[in-house]
């Protein structure tokens, strides 16, 4: 049987709720129940994946967010004013939504709560069904722990092994390798490469098994983190009553 990554998610689902799911570490948005976005600061955002890839320059992202972000229209206007093609934002976005949702829903991430109503400035692009963001999740989970099970990687800063030969390892790899300085962390090196963040850690896994990165002493549990303030610019005011309600429907799951 298979392990709930969110009972909220699910619960959500059901409920056919709109509103943004948060977490300390990120953010799913939902649409009558599916989730139509998701962000992460693990993750990089559509618009570093757009512009890294050669897409969409910063500043034609930049001009979209300024004219339809507020009416949460974006998408919408780069498919309209012929900056990108539908099926290309499609592709992008899904992309980005699942990356995202991974880091969000990632054990120990914090304190789940709910804002109804908050919308994206992005807005609806091609909405997921949750129990399909859920099953990706536990699979890429499942894909890590099966190349190093070793998930203190993933966060730590990357610092490699210079012992270590490296003439086994991929051109995609490498890129990885030449950015590790024992001080940049698999997040900002996806950002940096204009990569999707789990994309990145499979490079970063694979590369500590080899033995070309170090992997750090697991540490014990920090303590609990205040609310990201990043959580204070999501729109829309929360029902305390339902976040009651939510909350203590999960605590008693657990």
């Amino acid at each position: 049987m298979s392990t709930t990554v969110s009972p909220m998610l699910v619960r959500l689902a059901a409920q056919r709720a709109t509103g943004a799911l948060l977490r300390d570490a990120g953010a799913l948005y939902l649409v009558d129940g599916e989730v139509v976005h998701a962000e992460s600061p693990a993750a990089p955002g559509i618009d570093i994946l757009l512009a890294k890839g050669g897409r969409l320059p910063t500043e034609r992202w930049q001009e979209a967010v300024d004219r339809a972000g507020a009416h949460h229209r974006v998408g919408r206007f780069l498919v309209d004013s012929g900056r990108l093609a539908s099926g290309e934002l499609e592709i992008c976005h899904l992309g980005a939504l699942f990356d995202a949702a991974f880091f969000a829903l990632a054990p120990g991430g914090g304190p789940t709560r709910f804002r109804r109503g908050a919308a994206h400035w992005l807005g609806p692009v091609k909405p997921v069904r949750a129990e399909a963001v859920e099953r990706e999740t536990r699979r890429r989970r499942e894909l890590l722990d099966n190349l190093w099970p070793r998930p203190e990687v993933d966060s730590a800063p990357v610092t490699p092994r210079t012992a270590a030969g490296t003439a086994d390892i991929t051109s995609r790899q490498r890129a990885v390798l030449d950015l590790a300085d024992g001080v940049r962390t698999p997040a900002g090196i996806a950002r940096l490469l204009g990569r999707p963040g789990f994309h990145t850690l499979i490079d970063i896994r694979r590369l500590a098994a080899a033995g070309h990165i170090e992997t750090p002493r697991a540490s014990a549990p920090p303590a609990p983190a205040p609310v990201p303030a990043w959580v204070a610019d999501v729109s829309a005011d929360p029902d305390i009553a339902l976040l009651r309600r939510l909350r203590d429907a999960l605590e008693a799951s657990l």
